[in-house]
């Protein structure tokens, strides 16, 4: 089986890890709101909408004021966008007015916690986690459909790692701790370029000479 330590030594070497995520965003609240949106949707998808959302309303307040209606109106084309425009908004009313007005939002300081993350609205673990990792380069693992995925056809999960949750607890136990912080930019991009679920690019992957996962291609 690859090891973690392998993979995690060639992979970044073919991605560009100045990139923390291909998520469009201006500051730290709507990269929040574009993690939201990014629910069971992709970031190609997402990113269509939010630089005209996030030109009108980058900030708590200004989402406030385009309104739960004039918000469904932009994101419309997103899945679930009925539910993500109440979560929205609900984060922005509790957000608003924190920290001083300005189009440049960062979180206040105690938000910068998994727990607290978790008591605003639409912010589940994962979300938490993404938002954590990528804005303040926090060890979390967002297990999003390609980590999940490949988690499992590496060998790292089995049959009981089946929740995202399980899945982050067994990789933040057998990935060394150095790279904690790069696993999820690797893994998502990796996985959404070249260990992709159906026709993985094998041949362009550096890995797949010690790659066993049953379905490579090489």
């Amino acid at each position: 089986m690859m090891t973690p330590e392998q993979y995690f030594t060639a992979v970044p070497k073919t991605i560009d890890m100045n990139i923390r995520s291909e998520l469009y965003s201006t500051n730290e609240f709507n990269f929040a709101v574009a993690v939201i949106l990014s629910a069971q949707a992709t970031d190609k998808k997402v990113n269509e909408v939010t630089p005209g959302l996030f030109k009108i309303a980058p900030t708590p307040e200004k989402m406030l004021k385009l309104g739960i209606d004039g918000l469904k109106e932009h994101i419309r084309v997103i899945s679930f966008f009925n539910n993500k425009a109440k979560s929205i908004i609900a984060l922005s009313e509790k957000l608003a007015g924190t920290p001083a007005p300005g189009d440049d939002y960062k979180f206040p300081d105690e938000y910068h916690d998994r727990d607290a993350l978790m008591r605003l609205p639409g912010i589940g673990q994962k979300t938490a986690n993404v938002i954590m990792n990528v804005l303040w380069g926090a060890p979390n693992i967002g297990v999003d459909t390609h980590v999940f995925r490949n988690a499992h056809r590496y060998g790292w999960c089995g049959a009981a790692e089946n929740t995202p949750e399980k899945v982050e607890a067994k990789l933040l136990e057998i990935i060394p701790e150095k790279y904690h912080g790069i696993v999820n930019h690797v893994m998502v991009l990796h996985g959404r370029y070249t260990c992709k679920a159906l026709r993985p690019q094998c041949a362009n992957c550096p890995v797949a000479n010690i790659c066993q996962a049953p379905d490579r291609t090489v």
